[in-house]
């Protein structure tokens, strides 16, 4: 770190880089104008720092650009706004000290300059100058750890509301999503003279007991992960959320659509499952692993009247014979 003094007179930056010296500074930059104290520490748009400057000693009479506006252009600088800029001035009167704190100098020093005035003025302005440098770090730091925080609450939250074996939402994340989406519904309906449909499904994995007593848990528990998997991938909108609702069953919400779609997306998650081809010898609906699907819809949903039309329209699924899907009206009237 270095101390600039910008001065056109040779006589006057030896003076001051001896006294400088003496008072037992050894990092000293001059420059003899404005614009070379410029190039030293980048001012303007595609200039970079040479030096790294702790605090600069200015001249205010110079040629060209004088020490008023060149401290106002420094101070202007992102990279160097926390500079101290010291004006040294062979004037005393009250303006021109007005000027140079208006220009943005921390401080000043009057011609002849006392070795001893000098000292202090300097000691005190990098002593300002470490304390601004020694707040930033610790903003930055704290800044980082309130980053560290935010991430960690996200990851937290994420886990209490994802289901810890197949990665979908838990029911604890489903409760909270059925209610928030029944009452943005029934606002959404008072509000437009069309109505607007929340859909459930519920779907159950046909015969999953029997898988795990002839396959074993362990199977029983990829089989779960690969049949969320493939209900996750045959939503095809962000808002749609599967959940894992307990133990083979699983719950999809489908806000603002009707029955007719909401068969679709049942017959496809039914197909997708199908599809997987997990050879299951004691599934009766067919020699591989299927899901039967009941499902619901309703204008003006109730949570609970909802996740109990679903849960009937499901049980007259697997009543049908499994693989296969059942929908109802919230109030269990089939309209398919």
């Amino acid at each position: 770190m270095s101390i600039l003094v910008v001065d056109d007179s040779p006589v006057n930056r030896r003076v001051l880089e001896a006294t400088l010296r003496v008072e037992g500074f050894r990092e000293i930059l001059g420059a003899s104008s404005a614009e070379e104290a410029f190039k030293l520490l980048g001012v303007g748009p595609s200039q970079r720092p040479v030096y790294d400057v702790e605090v600069i000693l200015m001249d205010v009479v110079m040629p060209g650009i004088d020490g008023f506006e060149a401290c106002r252009r420094i101070k202007s600088t992102s990279h160097l706004a926390d500079i101290p800029i010291i004006i040294v001035t062979a004037m005393s009167e009250t303006e021109s000290i007005e000027k140079a704190f208006d220009a943005g100098a921390s401080d000043y020093l009057t011609r002849p300059i006392s070795r001893v005035e000098l000292h202090a003025r300097l000691r005190m302005a990098l002593a300002v100058r470490r304390e601004q440098e020694s707040r930033k770090a610790r903003e930055r730091e704290l800044l980082a750890v309130t980053q560290q925080l935010e991430i960690a609450n996200r990851k937290l939250t994420e886990l209490t509301r994802t289901d810890g074996l197949t990665g979908v939402a838990n029911r604890r994340h489903f409760d909270e999503t059925i209610e928030v989406e029944c009452r943005r519904l029934r606002r959404a309906t008072h509000a437009l003279s069309a109505p607007t449909w929340l859909s459930l499904l519920m779907i159950d994995v046909d015969h999953f007991k029997a898988f795990n007593d002839a396959y074993g848990h362990p199977r029983g528990d990829v089989c779960l992960q690969m049949v969320a998997t493939a209900i996750r991938h045959a939503l095809l909108r962000p808002a749609d959320l599967v959940a894992r609702y307990g133990g083979e069953e699983f719950a999809v919400i489908l806000p603002d659509t009707p029955p007719d779609g909401a068969l679709n997306v049942a017959e496809r998650i039914r197909a997708a499952v199908q599809h997987l081809g997990i050879v299951h010898e004691r599934n009766t609906a067919a020699p591989v692993v299927t899901v039967s699907v009941g499902a619901a819809s309703s204008p003006t949903p109730e949570g609970a009247d909802l996740l109990a039309s679903a849960d009937a329209a499901l049980y007259e699924a697997k009543r049908g014979g499994r693989n296969r899907v059942h929908v109802a009206t919230c109030a269990n009237r089939p309209v398919a």
